[in-house]
């Protein structure tokens, strides 16, 4: 009986051990067919595990301003594409290139981005620099 115990409490731990390390894909979140292309500011760079993040306030006709909140990959990743800490800041105009989320279109998963007085230099391209000169960059 103990034995039976043990076993049906180490399969319990496993079975809530699992949700907790799994890892979500690009189709869970975000949309291929959704593709953006925008100018907006920094809003704010966050340097967070497992993915980065860029929120970007874009200004609609109308004057309404919609914050994207952008996922990147790991500021790891990011680093060994020559960005630092002080590479994109709050305040400074950028455009953008990505896909549009599944249920919230303004979060989305950002594929390309450099400054709007620089757009031929993108600061980061989805897949590394390398596939920059493939042109837009596929999830």
């Amino acid at each position: 009986m103990r034995a039976t115990l043990r076993v049906m409490m180490a399969v319990g731990l496993v079975g809530v051990a699992v949700p907790v390390m799994a890892h979500h894909g690009f189709d869970t979140e975000y949309d291929a067919n959704k593709r953006v292309k925008l100018e907006g500011v920094v809003k704010q760079v966050s340097w967070t595990n497992p993915h980065m993040r860029v929120y970007i306030d874009v200004t609609d006709a109308s004057g309404r301003v919609t914050t994207w909140n952008m996922e990147m990959t790991s500021p790891n990743s990011v680093q060994r594409q020559g960005w630092g800490r002080n590479s994109l800041l709050p305040g400074e105009k950028v455009v953008f290139e990505g896909y549009g989320g599944k249920v919230v279109e303004s979060r989305g998963s950002l594929a390309r981005i450099s400054k709007a007085d620089a757009p031929d230099k993108p600061l980061f391209v989805q897949g590394g620099p390398e596939s920059a000169a493939q042109g837009y960059p596929q999830p």
